[in-house]
């Protein structure tokens, strides 16, 4: 049994504590906020009404290893989210719904069955896709999505591939990288049934992950510190230690579970190379603008036609969804244009949403703002040829997070998986090189 330490409880933290306490090994779980999650959370209780989330999230169906996790939980599906058919339309019912059954043939109906578009678009956004898949969703890395659609007709780049890159990548199509737009596009619409599925959170964030997960890890026999920085050093015998507010304490393995800036702020002194990768990002902020609303969407999730003065792409009915009746939540991935106008930029960016949603969403009037969250650096900018830091950074040392390399952009899912596969890799290397001490 080794001694572990994992620094950080955001969703890569925790799914990498889970998996190497499944294993039987002595686990000390540190989180600098007060409460798990990172940045999918829920924010503490207000008296003003329901608790909001930190941003609006989604999953699909082709997020495996998350549904795998909140199963290993003991978590209901049904109770955590609404789950149906991928559906893309505007509040006006114009768009994309994908019936049941193999997606590949879904997807191809839904295309044929969108009467807005010309033969010509279907045609265009069909040949695409047919010519994706016989090249095995494979593409030069130093393509844009915007290069990788060059010659598709306008109107379903415009209403189907943009919005859906900047949703997945939090990237502009403009800058977006193409071979990972395929992959989440291969998963995502031509994998497997169901897979193109939306899961729209029935509950607050941190009941669908954080608070479970915590919860487990405490009842299963580890130690959790919330509200403490952790601090990364080195022992005499040259095993690595971390230090809250007392005497450092060693351990056989860390993980760094933190966001890319405090693991590179921490690993400066030890490995300047891997930090400097991990400083190196970009990052895209992504702006959730809550309003209050009289009226109902006809689906929990509708497109908004995004220009150079509507800025947001997706609006979600919270009452819809068994969360707060009159709540909506827009959502502006890819939010930098607005916040590079300056101090001004996200109060710009919420009046121009109350006005798209206005004239936009039909069924809502009374339409208030009642709160505005920014994350400015939400996620990584993914796009072409980006250098993305391994997970192992030294002998019994290694890092969890959605930003590391690998094929998924900065999601649940890419969090997930980087947490599990962070704990296999750590796993493997305990199996060969046997720890200091033993429990």
């Amino acid at each position: 049994m080794a001694r572990i330490a994992v620094i950080g409880a955001g969703w890569a933290g925790l799914s990498a504590a889970l998996a190497l306490q499944a294993e039987g090994h002595d686990l000390s779980v540190f989180e600098m906020a007060p409460a798990p999650g990172g940045r999918a959370r829920s924010l503490p209780p207000d008296e003003a009404g329901p608790p909001l989330d930190n941003g609006q999230h989604i999953l699909i169906g082709a997020y495996t290893e998350t549904l795998d996790l909140l199963a290993s939980l003991g978590l209901a599906q049904a109770s955590l989210f609404r789950r149906s058919p991928l559906q893309l339309t505007d509040a006006a019912g114009r768009g994309l719904r994908l019936p049941k059954g193999p997606p590949q043939l879904t997807f191809a109906w839904a295309v044929l069955h969108a009467r807005h578009w010309s033969w010509s678009a279907q045609f265009s956004v069909l040949g695409f896709c047919l010519g994706w898949a016989l090249r095995g969703f494979r593409c030069r890395e130093s393509l844009t999505v915007r290069e990788l659609c060059q010659g598709m007709h306008r109107q379903p780049y415009e209403e189907l591939v943009a919005p859906l890159c900047v949703a997945a990548l939090n990237t502009p199509a403009e800058q977006a990288s193409a071979r990972v737009f395929l992959r989440v596009l291969k998963d995502a619409l031509f994998s497997g049934r169901g897979s193109a599925d939306l899961l729209l959170p029935r509950q607050p964030l941190s009941a669908v992950l954080p608070d479970p997960a915590l919860a487990a890890l405490r009842a299963r026999g580890a130690r959790v510190q919330l509200g403490r920085r952790a601090l990364l050093g080195r022992a005499p015998d040259g095993r690595w230690t971390v230090q809250t507010d007392g005497a450092p304490a060693a351990f056989d393995a860390v993980v760094l579970a933190c966001p890319a800036r405090e693991a590179a702020r921490q690993l400066a002194g030890f490995h300047p190379a891997w930090a400097a990768e991990a400083e190196a990002l970009r990052y895209e902020p992504i702006v959730t603008v809550y309003l209050r609303a009289q009226g109902q969407l006809p689906f929990p999730m509708v497109s908004l036609k995004e220009s150079a003065i509507e800025p947001a792409q997706y609006l979600f009915d919270h009452g819809a969804l068994g969360l707060a009746p009159g709540r909506f939540a827009a959502v502006i991935s890819g939010a930098g244009a607005w916040l590079d106008r300056g101090p001004d930029g996200v109060a710009a960016c919420a009046e121009a949403t109350l006005a798209q949603v206005a004239r936009q969403a039909a069924p809502l009037s009374q339409l208030r703002v009642e709160r505005v969250l920014t994350e400015k650096r939400a996620t990584f900018a993914c796009t072409p040829g980006l250098k993305r830091p391994a997970a192992r950074i030294a002998a019994g040392l290694w890092a969890a997070g959605d930003y590391l390399d690998g094929p998924y952009p900065a999601t649940l899912e890419g969090a997930v998986r980087s947490g599990r596969q962070t704990a296999r890799g750590l796993l493997a290397e305990l199996g060969e090189v046997a720890p200091h001490a033993t429990h």
